[in-house]
């Protein structure tokens, strides 16, 4: 097995371009001279102890260097997370032993003030002059000659944290060229191509479907700092791109900007990506000619679940080992079959939804610093992935959400993921989500957040009709609050916050926010909530004993 120090080396004596941001290109032969000069410029500065490097920065040449360092020195570069702030961010740094970080103007000063052990005074801030003179020395530096085999950590990503404080995931040089592989082959991938990466590249996603596949086969990485929908398209035609990668609800995004003439000039043939909404991923397809190959995945590449031919509307796909199966998570044993009627309705959701296991080979290398969240993972012989799904007598999977995603209204335990995919086909909806908010007594009751195109004019008359007309909407399922959003709040990876909702709940009622509806008792109309129904409410939940609740 090859590790990424290989891959940089065959490629010291390339001229094709290795990666280009706006007007700026790099040829391989350039790019591996720059990742020389900073590997020498690490080395000088290195420390006894773990050898990992905080980068906190947007999608930049130099980001790609310094992962480029870490492959040819035995480094491990951490992906530091920018929408994280204060003592987050310190934390982040220090948890995970970071002797230095490398960054830039834009985010440097999201350093200040913070103490960052072992990295303090060791802040290398690459849009500056004294980072120049650093690099001045090393001129002419060669690769160095440090032995580096596929179980050596290249980097630490850090989980999405869209459910729970985010871990910061293992990835040896082993698994990332193993999931390079894949992807090549799943893409076609050659030395021709130009991917297309507006992820952001502390993020799995960018590094194992953008980065490391673009590297081992040779080919150009067109960059974006941040991830624009109204520049998507115009910068796939500027850089000829043929390939791109996505996660979270960036299509969705991309969809509701107005069309274009260059929807068809572009040289997009395939795009690979996660958590696409079904009718996202069919209409990227009739509007822009380009097919999609979206699948279940993790940072933590512990289970795989892929679309394929002819399943169910609503299904995930199938699973790629026989050993990755749906476990009810208090006793272990297989969840039963899901049972549809005849419009499509989950008459078992409670028994048969259970969460993601794979029972058999996993690459999963672990989480640095954190024995818990080993122990939770991998237990009694399998990986437990925390995503919820059921999976129906055909074997195809339906996600269910986080395993954070449970809601539980008078005595039923579902999931809500279903519900996502119901409101989801409501006209105008850019983006919806689907929660569980206390009950003034017992148990939850579903809230959706909505969020729509730009000059929609919401009209809760026709969401409610809608809602009473979906056939496969359980009877549990029926929101008892309605929050339309201008922006729903996301990860950097574009999947949304649920647990800032969930805090959130209608409380925006209480500063006076007019966009939140509810239907007080099942079978009443939804009517706007105001500053008094807000007061009331929260009365119920003191007069319950469950005061403390909305507190929290």
């Amino acid at each position: 097995m090859t590790t990424f120090a290989d891959h940089i080396r065959a490629h010291a004596g390339d001229d094709n371009v290795a990666v280009v941001l706006n007007d700026d290109k790099w040829t391989y032969r350039e790019w591996v001279r720059c990742i020389a000069e900073r590997a020498a410029l690490f080395e000088s500065m290195r420390r006894p102890g773990p050898a990992h490097i905080g980068v906190l920065m947007d999608n930049h040449p130099e980001f790609t260097m310094w992962i480029g360092v870490a492959a040819v020195t035995g480094a491990t570069v951490v992906g530091l997370n920018s929408t994280r702030r204060g003592s987050e961010l310190q934390r982040d740094v220090t948890f995970t032993d970071c002797q230095m970080v490398v960054t830039h103007g834009g985010n440097a000063e999201l350093l200040e003030g913070l103490d960052l052990g072992p990295a303090n005074g060791r802040v290398l801030v690459v849009d500056t002059p004294d980072y120049a003179a650093r690099l001045a020395p090393h001129s002419n530096a060669q690769l160095p000659s440090v032995e580096v085999d596929e179980k050596t950590n290249l980097m630490f990503v850090f989980t999405s944290g869209s459910t729970g404080a985010p871990k910061a995931v293992i990835v040896s040089h082993g698994r990332l060229d193993m999931v390079a592989t894949s992807l090549i082959g799943i893409t076609n991938m050659t030395a021709d191509d130009v991917t297309y990466m507006a992820m952001p590249l502390f993020h799995s996603n960018a590094l194992m479907t953008a980065w490391a596949p673009t590297v081992k086969a040779g080919a150009t990485l067109a960059l974006r700092e941040k991830f624009s929908a109204s520049q998507f398209m115009p910068d796939v035609v500027k850089y000829g791109a043929t390939y791109f990668n996505y996660v979270g609800r960036p299509l969705a995004y991309v969809l509701a900007t107005p069309p274009s003439e260059l929807d068809r000039k572009h040289k997009l043939r395939i795009g690979f990506g996660n958590e696409g909404g079904e009718q996202d991923i069919a209409g990227f397809k009739e509007r822009f000619g380009v097919p999609l190959v979206d699948g279940y995945g993790q940072s933590e590449t512990g289970a795989s679940i892929n679309r394929v031919q002819g399943m169910p509307p609503g299904a995930l796909g199938r699973a790629t080992s026989p050993d990755v199966k749906v476990l009810n998570p208090d006793t272990g044993e297989e969840c039963p079959p899901a049972r549809f009627d005849v419009d499509g309705k989950l008459l078992n959701a409670e028994e048969a939804t259970g969460e993601i296991v794979n029972l058999g080979y996993n690459t999963f290398e672990g989480y640095y610093n954190n024995t818990e969240a080993n122990a939770e993972r991998s237990r009694n012989g399998a990986y437990w992935t925390g995503d919820l799904a059921y999976r129906d007598a055909d074997g195809f999977f339906y996600f269910a959400g986080r395993n954070a995603d449970w809601i539980r209204v008078d005595g039923e335990n579902f999931a809500a993921a279903p519900i996502d995919r119901i409101v989801a086909r409501y006209p105008g909806i850019v983006l919806s989500a689907a929660y569980g908010v206390p009950d003034p007594e017992i148990g939850d009751r579903v809230m959706v957040a909505l969020q729509f195109e730009e000059g929609h004019q919401f009209d809760i008359e026709s969401f409610s009709e809608f809602l009473a007309t979906q056939p496969d909407m359980g009877t549990k399922w029926m929101p008892t609050f309605i929050r339309v959003m201008e922006q729903l709040p996301l990860t950097q990876t574009t999947k949304v916050l649920k647990r800032q909702l969930v805090l959130e709940r209608w409380h925006s009622c209480e500063q006076g926010d007019n966009h939140v509806w509810w239907r007080p008792t099942k079978g009443e109309s939804y009517t706007k909530m105001t500053v008094e129904h807000a007061a009331q409410l929260r009365e119920k939940f003191v007069a319950a004993g469950r005061g403390d609740i909305l507190n929290h």
